[in-house]
């Protein structure tokens, strides 16, 4: 594992000269030289990192994801996430383009910035969920980068930082809308995800054993879709206006309603068989979702 403290560092094993300013950097791709190592090298880094990019024959690996960036698209990798980069078919040209900015965490230091980068959900999200760009939208994307890039490359004064946090600041929002219309037009993937989502939490229920099994957790449910729980989660949130858990506590109230109308199991029963310990927490998520407790459910019903 090779991990990258500072920005200068990471440059320095790129085999590329160190950076203007030593806290954040606007890299231009086609300036890198090629990788030559034969395996893929798990690393980490100190510092944010954004990229919007194409390169063939490349490949990323985040976690435990996999992902090319033969079209261009843009990635977050948050300070101390894993990941490995690898060539593929090195015989063949590899061509590139592109921009990729780091940003020590001391840079934005005492901003308001500091307060609010982790509050943007993708910087969870994994690589394989990285987003796709229209011409129209990477060309907003490389427009800010390379504003930011001059600041970074004049002389410094009391005004640079100021702007360069507000860049970056619009280079988020811009990354959370074209996220948010993501979402949106890639409809039959989506709704393909959505309808995986039902088939495995049909299946979870109707096992007989949810006494021990219990209700699945959201992390479960997203490895099973091969997503991160955050982009799962804000997905459903678009496309259906509730999360993941909601989507849980959905299915639990159909199958406990199931259970009310059908047999003379009593609530506490009920409660146990659908892996809830206690009465109470089951009552309270049956109100919670449908304005009746249980037992002014079964009694309206009959």
């Amino acid at each position: 594992m090779k991990s990258f403290k500072s920005i200068s560092d990471f440059y320095r094993s790129l085999a590329i000269p160190a950076p203007q300013h030593p806290l954040i950097s606007v890299l231009d791709v086609g300036t890198v030289p090629h990788a030559n190592h034969d395996e893929p090298v798990n690393m980490t880094m100190n510092f944010y990192s954004i990229a919007v990019k194409r390169m063939s024959n490349v490949r990323v690996k985040y976690g435990q994801q996999s992902f090319d960036f033969n079209d261009g698209v843009m990635s977050f990798i948050a300070p101390n996430q894993v990941f490995s980069m690898t060539v593929d078919n090195k015989d063949e040209a590899t061509t590139k383009s592109g921009w990729v900015m780091y940003i020590h965490p001391d840079f934005i230091w005492n901003t308001t910035l500091a307060k609010t980068i982790r509050h943007y959900d993708f910087w969870d999200y994994s690589l394989n969920e990285t987003l796709w760009l229209s011409e129209k939208e990477e060309a907003v994307v490389s427009a800010i980068m390379q504003n930011i890039r001059q600041e970074c490359e004049a002389n410094i004064d009391a005004f640079s930082k100021p702007i360069i946090i507000s860049h970056i600041e619009t280079l988020l929002n811009y990354a959370d809308r074209f996220y948010h219309r993501q979402f949106l037009t890639r409809d039959k993937a989506a709704h393909q995800i959505l309808d995986r989502l039902e088939t495995l939490l049909d299946t979870w229920f109707a096992h007989t054993d949810l006494a021990d099994r219990g209700l699945p957790t959201v992390r479960y449910v997203a490895e099973q879709l091969n997503l991160s729980p955050k982009y799962l989660s804000n997905l459903l949130r678009v496309l259906t206006g509730q999360t993941t858990q909601q989507h849980i506590h959905d299915k639990l109230i159909e199958k406990a309603k199931e259970k009310l109308s059908t047999t003379d199991l009593t609530v506490s029963e009920i409660a146990y068989e659908l892996g809830f310990e206690h009465l109470p927490s089951f009552s309270k998520l049956f109100k919670t979702r449908t304005q009746q407790t249980p037992l002014a459910f079964r009694t309206s019903f009959n």
